[in-house]
């Protein structure tokens, strides 16, 4: 898979719509966001954190992947 090298609008909009599509399932990452060190170009391209969560809401996220992989 080929590294993305997204812009830095576009690393922004693709935490939003994530986001988004979580909150529409129920699911909040409290740290869902921008990975600053990849923001500033350490790594060479931009990183979305998904951040921590606690492990009802993990067992929440696997069971909406899921489903949606089942369709």
């Amino acid at each position: 898979m080929p590294l993305d090298r997204s812009l830095p609008d576009d690393v922004h909009e693709s935490a939003e719509e994530l986001r988004g599509a979580l909150k529409e399932n129920g699911i909040t990452l409290p740290s869902l966001g921008v990975d600053l060190p990849g923001f500033a170009g350490v790594y060479g391209v931009s990183l979305v954190a998904l951040g921590n969560c606690n492990a009802a809401t993990a067992r929440r996220l696997a069971e909406v992947l899921r489903k949606a992989a089942a369709r």
